[in-house]
This record gives C-alpha cells, structure tokens and sequence, in this order.
C-alpha cells in the first residue's frame, strides 16, 4: 500500500506524493509517524539555505517527530510493534577524528533523519532502530515530537554550565528559547530573565517559570533589566540569531559570565565582536551544535513530565499544509508549528 508523503524538491517548494510502502531491513523499523515540528532549519532549507547536513533533492524534511513502530527488521530485540517512539535524527559514521575524539556532533559525515534522509513529512519513515527511543504510552505524542529540539537545548544546557544560584537571561522566546527557560530553572538559576518583544511569547515565558519577561524595545527596557539581573546575568543563552540579540548578550552579561550563541544565524552572517569587553568582563562564548548523546535524557524529561509543550505548540497543520506550515513557524503569531502526517 502507497503512503501519503511530502517531499522538498527545491528551494521554496514542496510535493505532495504517493511513495512506496516501506519495510524495514536488518537492524531497522518502520515507524508510522504522529507529529512532527517545524524548526528552523526546515525553513532555512526551505528557501535554499544549507541545513545541519547537505541537502538532496528530492527528499522528505521534517526532523522532529515520534511515532509508533509498525513494522521491525531482523536483529531488533528491544523494540516491538506498538512502542510509542521519539526520533534522534543525527547519525555520526564513528570513524573521523572527531567521533573517535568525543566529538560527534562535528562529524564529518553525520548525516540526518529528515535532513538527507526521508524524515517525518509523510505518513511512514524507515529508520536504524538505534534511532529510536521509546516513550511512556501516556505521552501526548505532540510533546514527544518536540524531544529533539529539548535534545538539542541539553546540549546547550551543558555548555552554558549553570551552577545552582546563578543569574540566566534568555534572550528570544520562540519555542527552543522557552524551552531553555525551563532548563535553565531545573539547573537552579536564582534569578531567570526572558528577553522578548512578542507579548505573547512573554506570558508564557512567566508560565514557564522566568521571572521576569522585558521587552527590550520598551523604552524602560534597560531599568527593568537592571532591577531584575543587578549588574548583569551570569549566564546568557541567545536564541534568535540576528545581531541585535547577540548584541544584547553581551550588554546583559555579567563579569565573568558565559555566553552561549545557541540560534542558528543565516550563513553569511556576522558580528563585531566587542573586544574590550570580551577583555575587560573576562567573556566566554560559546556556540552549540546539534545534540550528542542528550536524546535519551530528553525523553526522560518528557515521560516525567519536568518539561511542558502545551502552551509552546501554538499550530497544526497536514501534509498538504506545509508551506503555510513553513510560514507560520515564520510568523509573530506562533511559538512552534507541528504537522500531522496525513
């Protein structure tokens, strides 16, 4: 039987089709896809821009994702037909200098479920059961499509190394920005400030445990931030991508304080690095990529129920939908677009 399936097949375009049934091959499983999450790299890719790996067209997008296995390839022992299931797309060769160095998020031919290989935009994916990572039943599978991204912001968690007491600032509210503002809460932070101008993304910022919520085009932007960091944050996570919030990072950073640019930022781009206080505040930045070896622990984050999506997830839309989908994700009004494979 044919299943349903959306395939990027240039910049700005996407095709609906009919593909092949798929059945696994050894060590894989076939996984009839829930949900899965717009990210910004699918609208980078979208219009051309390069993702985390090389793109191919004709192939199926869509890299966040949970499911349920169907079907199971020869040699699978741990995963049966009927496991609730999240993806981690990334797959590292384990041959290069840096896998063999502790480095396989800078693999040198990683590639990617959803990326380069056909993903969650369809109804069904073929994937190395090694991918696959089981889910309490009882979770919503809308939240468990959201484990990459969280994946992704552990990763980011554990660069920034905030210690227990800590003063954090996250700048940007999209929905990896409130995800870090509930990381940055579980690490213990004494003081979370969110950064951002949308008024919604503020109130559920609040929702989810920042204690303040600025925006920073208020004309009071900068009192406010003193009365709620002191003389600045200790940690800083950037989560936009553009040079007025990385700009921010630094004007809101604490002596002493860690930086972590965690957005993706369009290829060319680039910033005036400010020396003197890089000097003078004694500066670490720091950039993160990917998530290695963290998707087992957002998965445990999510069958706890320690990290919640219900007010992040703002629209849905189906396969047919994805360019609105794509432009949704775009807009003021949403924090995360899901699609629901049908």
């Amino acid at each position: 039987m044919a299943m349903k399936a959306s395939y990027f097949v240039g910049k700005g375009s996407f095709e609906v089709r009919q593909a092949p049934e798929l059945h696994p091959g050894a060590g894989e499983v076939v996984v009839r896809n829930k949900f899965c999450g717009v990210c910004g790299t699918d609208v980078h890719i979208f219009h051309g821009e390069p993702g985390s790996a090389d793109v191919n067209p004709p192939v199926v997008l869509g890299h966040e994702y949970s499911g349920e296995i169907v079907e199971v390839g020869e040699g699978v022992t741990d995963l049966q037909v009927g496991d609730h299931v999240t993806v981690d797309p990334n797959i590292y060769c384990g041959k290069c200098e840096h896998c063999r160095n502790g480095k396989k998020q800078l693999c040198e031919s990683m590639e990617a479920i959803g990326v380069t290989r056909d993903g969650g935009f369809a109804e069904y994916s073929r994937i190395p059961a090694s991918q696959a990572f089981k889910l309490d039943p009882a979770v919503p599978y809308e939240a468990a499509a959201m484990a990459e991204p969280l994946a992704c912001c552990l990763h980011g968690i554990d660069l920034a190394g905030i210690k227990p007491g800590q003063k954090v600032c996250v700048i940007g509210g999209g929905a990896i920005g409130l995800i870090m503002v509930q990381l940055a809460k579980l690490s213990g932070a004494s003081t979370l400030v969110l950064s951002e101008p949308n008024e919604l993304r503020r109130q559920v910022g609040l929702g989810l445990g920042a204690d303040a919520a600025i925006d920073p085009t208020a004309a009071d932007a900068q009192s406010a931030y003193e009365a709620a960091l002191g003389d600045g944050a200790d940690v800083v996570i950037e989560c936009v991508g553009n040079n007025p919030a990385v700009k921010s990072a630094f004007q809101l950073a604490a002596k002493g304080a860690t930086i972590v640019l965690f957005s993706v930022p369009k290829v060319e781009a680039t910033f005036d690095l400010p020396l003197f206080d890089m000097y003078k505040k004694e500066l670490t930045v720091k950039g993160s990529f990917v998530n290695p070896d963290t998707h087992a622990r957002a998965v445990a984050l999510i069958n706890s129920g320690k990290v919640r999506f219900d007010t992040i997830i703002t629209h849905k839309f189906t396969l047919d939908q994805l360019p609105e989908a794509i432009a949704m994700q775009m807009s003021s009004e949403s924090i995360k677009v899901i699609v629901e494979p049908k």
